[in-house]
């Protein structure tokens, strides 16, 4: 019999230097702190694993989970490309200020380097005020010597590709894309298990003991992508009512789910844990070992075991990650 119910998680906040209030007003995070940047949502991190925050596995790790179900929790074929390490990192982002402009490596160098996995990941853009953008690529061709010249004279700016957003919208970061968060942005953030970050410009900020942040302009140099390209921003379907495929790479598969009713998914043949991010409204998700609710701004996690999934909601928006 399946005991793995529908697992939601507490959420592990981090500070940072450009983050605010949003992820308390409007996602209702336990935070009393006026620069919370990041709620991790579902992390295999080491030192941040999050922890079950609902019924009989409440206060049981992830990796404990992990340990003790396998691929039962993970799939089969999760476990065979992974082993036992939980591939994704779920996060939700608030940036009252500019994130540093940065890039993340690939997983060769992050391998050889860092002994973690590389950093793929996307976004979804669940609020931004007026105005409000984000870096992603260079706007007209780069080469490695035009690009040190920049870093030496303070005018990388000059070269980024501004991307204007609004809610709804949905990039793709590749590793080595140079790109940042702009202010005033809210997003969902889904990616590869790593916390690798390249940091390349920070535009002289100081941290609270007024020190300039660490950046790692040499170690960038080997990860960065100079290719101009226009590849991020994701076009997907918003069809009430279906499964719209938005992402599929290597790492994870989002799909965007508008659901105005109830919907019931045979998920027999999925070898495959399921996560649902929910981005607008709230619903109940259920499986045979249990159900669970979830509103905006949470996360639940479905085991691969689960042969039926439903969903029931009077209005919701749900992104679904798979591998």
């Amino acid at each position: 019999m399946n005991k793995l119910y529908p697992l939601k998680f507490n959420p592990i906040l981090k500070e940072r230097l450009w983050g605010g209030t949003k992820l308390a007003e409007q996602l209702h995070k336990p935070s009393t702190s006026d620069i919370t940047g990041e709620s991790w949502e579902l992390s295999g991190v080491k030192g941040d694993v999050s922890e079950v925050s609902n019924g009989e596995f409440r206060g049981a790790t992830l990796n404990e989970l992990i340990e003790r179900w396998g691929p039962e929790l993970l799939g089969k074929s999760v476990i065979e490309q992974f082993g036992k390490e939980f591939p994704i990192l779920i996060k939700f982002i608030d940036a009252k200020q500019d994130l540093s402009i940065q890039l993340h490596p690939n997983d060769e160098l992050a391998k050889s380097r860092h002994n973690s996995f590389g950093k793929t990941e996307m976004w979804y853009i669940m609020d931004a005020d007026e105005d409000a953008n984000l870096i992603v690529g260079f706007n007209q061709p780069m080469t490695r010597e035009k690009y040190i010249e920049s870093i030496e004279n303070k005018t990388l700016l000059q070269y980024m590709n501004y991307e204007k957003v609004e809610a709804g919208d949905t990039f793709f970061i590749n590793t080595g894309k140079i790109h940042a968060i702009g202010a005033g942005v809210l997003l969902a953030e889904i990616q590869q298990t790593s916390d690798v970050t390249y940091r390349v410009y920070d535009f002289d900020r100081r941290d609270k003991d007024g020190n300039l942040r660490e950046l790692h302009t040499d170690l960038a140099l080997d990860a960065i992508d100079f290719k101009q390209k226009d590849d991020f921003k994701v076009k997907y379907e918003r069809t009430a009512n279906k499964i719209n495929p938005m992402v599929s790479c290597p790492y994870f598969k989002t799909n965007f789910m508008e659901l105005q009713s109830d919907l019931t998914q045979n998920t027999a043949e999925r070898d495959s844990f399921t996560i649902y991010m929910c981005v607008e409204g709230r619903a109940e998700i259920a499986n045979e070992a249990g159900s669970e609710s979830i509103r905006n701004g949470e996360t639940i996690l479905l085991p691969a075991n689960s042969k039926i999934i439903t969903i029931q909601t009077s209005g919701c928006k749900l992104l679904e990650v798979v591998l």
